[in-house]
């Protein structure tokens, strides 16, 4: 019989080997007494590794799977294929246990479920939290970032979070109730993923057969491709969906792969479905008798691991970009002995301390899925800006004649199901290359309170969606603790007031105070929205906790980025295609205008030097 969450988590002996009980010992007191990124960076490091370590040992649990699951799941949607490929659904990725990480699985937990009958009151009600702590009275941009790191963020998560919703239910907000699996205790739900639990770009290939067809080009048996541009967009409207929040049950409802499309979440489908027909054609260089079911196969493997890359060893240390921390992530990829060291002499040894997670041995003790909590700290609609801007890359100029000007509000830049021709008119009017550029010198908002975008996504009812508030909803219906017992439940010092949780700022004190009887009612997203910064974070140190656990397991978990990491699976020049790719070089690649403004950029996810205009 399987462990429901909310009990005991199992250890990981394999990470007691590589750091022992006393480290961890040492690190809990080290970051209680001087928190860790005031460190000097040795020390910080080894903080860290204790830190993560106690995580895997006392905060994963093992969900389960659901009882009728195979009933359930796609019939005859073609799913069955080779172990070394990913499948349409999840289904087989895992060795030993082929339905672990599949489409219709169980989110998994980070915490102890808060009981359903705990939260029934749900006080106080969500649209007031939203209204009083996180509407913005003016925009606060996060200047550390560019668009382009909220444009990504959004491209990834449709991959990871979306959960299944009841069919023609209605909540609270006008939003479907999240779909529980029937066979767990009423007190303690759980929910079901649409999508895989996988890193496996799913989000661009789809997680189930008609998404997965309609992406394939109409010479996919020769060549392997899949569509790309107007025509990607058009397979992609097919699809869309106005809000990942709303919809029907699995099975009914059409594959809405692509909620809440914009025209920078259209350019990263885009550069990123040309790349996957990049590696068909190296591909086939090397191999010219390939089928394209082969060559579509291996260049879905290379370009997720390279999805998976860019987002471990670029964007996140965009957004935590503490001095530890951006070495740490790097080591999470190459190891301690770094880059250098790893593509000239390979891997030294299984263990991923020196060589980095890639071709590492897997770890698999708690059976992997997608956390609850991994989702509620990466809802980060803040990020969202009021409105875009757009310049020429060729000069730095504004686009002052586009329609209604160069500024674009951003529900004018959303696309819905009714008006789904929108997105490739803004492509042509604005151009592909001068886009890029202008999300790249855009800020998007600061992760703090008073900061949610005005931007209100339509439900299928017409009405509009006050994302703060459905936030609060969906973190408290999912089971999620609130502010302060989710500190608890990663061994942090709950905080005892409300000046405490504001972290010193009174004024907000007094703002939360106004809307909470205690500060242990406090909601989690509030609370991680008023939290401390560490130096060059976007995120609170409390979210950075579930980052520390969750971003190293979803590699550790997969065979695909640990046993299958090797030439057998990948090829050689796949390898080598993953090792050499960089954000930076596919913008390069696809879009050879951008080159003059790359230049100097370290980091794409920062902003990049605008340029200005001649006289």
């Amino acid at each position: 019989m399987r462990r429901l969450p909310s009990e005991t988590p199992a250890a990981s002996p394999v990470l007691s080997k590589v750091a022992g009980p006393s480290l961890a010992w040492v690190a809990e007191r080290l970051d209680g007494s001087f928190h860790w990124d005031r460190l000097p960076l040795p020390l910080g490091l080894l903080t860290l590794i204790g830190l993560r370590r106690l995580l895997r040992e006392r905060n994963l649990y093992d969900p389960g799977l659901p009882a009728d699951l195979v009933e359930r799941r796609h019939n005859g949607s073609g799913n069955s294929v080779s172990p070394l490929e990913r499948s349409i659904d999840g289904s087989g990725t895992h060795p030993t246990h082929p339905l672990i990480g599949a489409a219709g699985t169980r989110f998994g937990r980070n915490a102890p479920i808060v009981p359903e009958d705990d939260l029934a009151h749900s006080t106080p009600p969500p649209r007031v939290v939203s209204g009083a702590l996180l509407q913005r009275r003016e925009f606060q941009p996060a200047t550390s970032l560019n668009l382009l790191a909220a444009a990504w963020l959004q491209f990834e998560v449709h991959d990871w979070f979306t959960h299944q919703v009841e069919d023609d239910a209605d909540g609270p907000l006008g939003l479907s109730p999240f779909l529980r699996d029937p066979v767990c205790p009423v007190r303690l739900p759980m929910f079901l993923s649409d999508q895989t639990h996988w890193w496996d770009a799913s989000q661009l290939y789809g997680a189930n057969p008609r998404f997965a067809a309609a992406m394939r080009s109409a010479d996919w048996e020769e060549t392997g491709k899949v569509n790309v541009d107007d025509e990607l967009l058009d397979v992609i409207a097919q699809f869309i969906h106005p809000s990942e929040d709303r919809g029907r049950g699995q099975g009914e409802r059409p594959p809405d792969a692509v909620p809440n499309l914009w025209v920078g979440l259209a350019l990263f489908h885009i550069a990123f479905a040309r790349e996957h027909n990049a590696i068909c054609d190296r591909l086939h260089e090397v191999h010219p008798g390939w089928t394209g079911a082969r060559l579509y196969a291996k260049a879905r493997l290379i370009n997720a691991a390279v999805m998976a890359k860019i987002h471990t060893v670029e964007w996140t240390p965009a957004l935590i970009a503490h001095p530890t921390t951006a070495w740490a992530i790097r080591a999470t990829w190459w190891g301690l002995l770094g880059e250098r060291v790893r593509k000239r002499f390979g891997r030294l040894g299984a263990s991923e301390l020196w060589s980095g997670i890639p071709g590492s041995r897997m770890d698999d003790d708690v059976p992997y899925s997608i956390t609850e909590e991994f989702v509620a700290v990466y809802r980060l609609h803040p990020l969202i800006p009021d409105d875009v801007t757009f310049h020429r890359v060729a000069d730095g100029a504004r686009m002052d004649d586009l329609n209604g000007g160069a500024t674009v509000a951003f529900d004018q830049l959303a696309v819905t199901r009714d008006d789904r021709e929108r997105v490739h008119e803004q492509l042509e009017d604005i151009g592909i290359e001068n886009a890029w550029y202008s999300l790249a010198i855009a800020h998007p908002g600061a992760l703090t309170l008073h900061n949610y975008p005005r931007f209100r996504p339509l439900l299928d009812s017409g009405e509009p969606l006050d994302l703060g508030a459905a936030d609060i909803l969906r973190i408290r219906e999912c089971g999620v603790p609130r502010y302060n017992e989710f500190r608890r439940s990663l061994r942090l010092a709950p905080a005892t007031s409300f000046h405490d949780l504001a972290d010193g700022d009174a004024e907000l004190a007094r703002e939360i105070e106004k809307v909470y009887d205690s500060v242990e009612d406090v909601d989690l997203t509030v609370g991680l929205l008023a939290d401390r910064k560490p130096k060059g974070f976007a995120i609170s140190d409390t979210s950075f906790r579930i980052f520390l656990l969750m971003a190293a397991r979803r590699l550790r978990s997969d065979p695909f980025f640990t046993t299958h990491y090797k030439r057998s699976v990948y090829t050689r020049a796949g390898l080598d295609w993953i090792d050499d790719a960089t954000m930076a070089g596919i913008l390069r690649r696809h879009y050879p205008a951008l080159e003059p403004a790359l230049r100097g950029v370290e980091n794409p996810f920062k902003p990049w030097p605008q340029r200005t205009p001649q006289p």
